[in-house]
């Protein structure tokens, strides 16, 4: 299900330069965690057997597959920023009916399944930083959203942001 947009971005007006400044941060931040935890040395604190590290490699695959599915299903829409283009549409179905950011979640599955099988605690410390940063970085994205999408905040209200389970409160 999609909503077209209806706001500054869709009449020609842009985003403030302050916005699009943040959002280069954000996504600068994001690419170096991750340059990060790929190439920090291997170690050896903890011990990964050979079936967590298959267990791992399938997750990794999976995260990845979340990945291309989310970022296929925003269409014209994907961007390499959190801003929302002039082509985006509110998506509610597909991934997205599961999770708000299925792009983010399939990242997270990724590198915390080569951080678990590393066996490393300083990529595992890194991972915890790259999960803060993420989890700011949408609702900063989610904020832009809100202000969008007419639709935006009761579905943020219904779908989980990364992982597809809603916990009580």
């Amino acid at each position: 299900m999609t909503q077209p947009a209806d706001d500054a971005a869709a009449h020609g007006r842009g985003p403030a330069n302050s916005d699009v400044r943040t959002a280069r941060l954000l996504v600068t931040g994001q690419f170096v965690l991750i340059g990060i935890l790929v190439l920090l040395p291997i170690r050896h604190d903890w011990p990964a057997p050979g079936a967590l590290t298959v267990a791992c490699s399938i997750a990794a695959m999976v995260g990845l597959v979340v990945m291309v599915i989310g970022a296929t299903g925003l269409g014209r829409g994907l961007t390499a920023t959190p801003l929302p283009n002039a082509h985006a549409q509110l998506r509610t179905g597909g991934l997205y009916r599961f999770v708000r950011h299925p792009i983010y979640s399939g990242l997270l599955l990724m590198m915390a399944s080569f951080t678990v099988a590393s066996g490393s605690v300083l990529r595992l410390l890194t991972l915890g930083v790259l999960v803060l940063l993420l989890t700011v970085k949408a609702r900063w994205e989610e904020e832009r959203l809100t202000r969008r999408f007419a639709g935006y905040a009761g579905y943020a209200a219904r779908t989980p942001r990364f992982v597809p389970i809603r916990l009580r409160r």
